[in-house]
């Protein structure tokens, strides 16, 4: 099992459960995150979700082993986003990181320990708000293997922390720590290395104190119509197959060992 799920009250704690490969996410687990929160979704006593991190990653992104075998080449190349795809919730397929093509009703909070990196930074900004613990790093750390934003990364990003920063972010694939992340809206809350869980799951109890049908509604107002997300998030899937070309040899780099923990200089 490669994702977890459990209750405290009526809040739901999902966490991707591959601590060897830094909570990176293969096609199966992809797939048992998109269930996983479609479960969270449609219970009616689960009113918040933390997605949780491990004590050292949240997620360090698509598995790139997977992807030097050829399997995302394949993926992509099946894969066919509908022209009349209006609401987000209609999309039937788990996106490459899982549940990132989704609008849920309810809340969502990422409690961040050690990196979200990648496509990991991509599951963090799907999140509606962000625990960032001392010591973990946010970045586009995908730029250096010519591996594409597809999960929602070129949307959700400028409208999190505006679009001179996006840029910045999306064309260096700097890191970014939990200081600077507070700064620029990042991240949410800030709390001591470990306390990512404690301190989400604190702010989700909060949330359930309010009467629910109000708050999804003003949250929902507050965020792009379904219309408008499906249309960016098609635009977005459009240089997927981009990654024919550039990624899966950037993929077999990573594989092989070059590059990692931020080194760009040996690539």
């Amino acid at each position: 099992m490669t994702v977890t799920i459990e209750a405290d009250g009526p809040v739901r704690i999902i966490a991707i459960d591959r601590p060897k490969v830094r909570n990176a996410v293969d096609p199966a687990t992809a797939e048992a995150l998109y269930g996983a929160f479609m479960e969270f979704e449609a219970e009616e006593a689960a009113q918040v979700a933390v997605f949780a991190s491990g004590p050292d990653a949240f997620c360090a992104g698509f598995d790139l082993k997977t992807a030097a075998d050829g399997w995302a080449n394949d993926w992509i190349a099946a894969v066919d986003i509908p022209h009349d795809w209006a609401d987000a919730m209609a999309w039937p397929l788990a996106g490459p990181m899982g549940p990132s093509r989704l609008m849920l009703s309810k809340p969502v909070i990422g409690a961040i320990e050690g990196p979200a990196v990648a496509g990991g930074m991509e599951l963090a900004l799907w999140c509606d708000l962000r625990v960032m613990a001392e010591g973990a790093v946010m970045g586009v750390y995908c730029r250096r293997w010519g591996v594409p934003l597809i999960d929602g990364g070129t949307v959700r990003l400028p409208r999190t922390v505006g679009q001179g920063r996006a840029n910045d972010l999306i064309l260096t694939g700097r890191p970014v720590d939990p200081v600077e992340a507070m700064a620029m809206g990042l991240a949410d809350r800030r709390c001591e290395k470990g306390q990512a869980r404690t301190t989400a799951l604190a702010l989700a109890h909060d949330l359930t104190r309010f009467p629910q049908g109000c708050l999804r509604a003003d949250h929902l107002s507050a965020r792009p119509t379904p219309t408008d997300l499906a249309t960016a998030l098609r635009r977005e899937w459009t240089p997927a197959r981009l990654f024919g070309d550039e990624g899966r040899t950037g993929a077999a780099h990573f594989a092989s060992g070059r590059g990692r923990s931020g080194d760009f200089g040996d690539i």
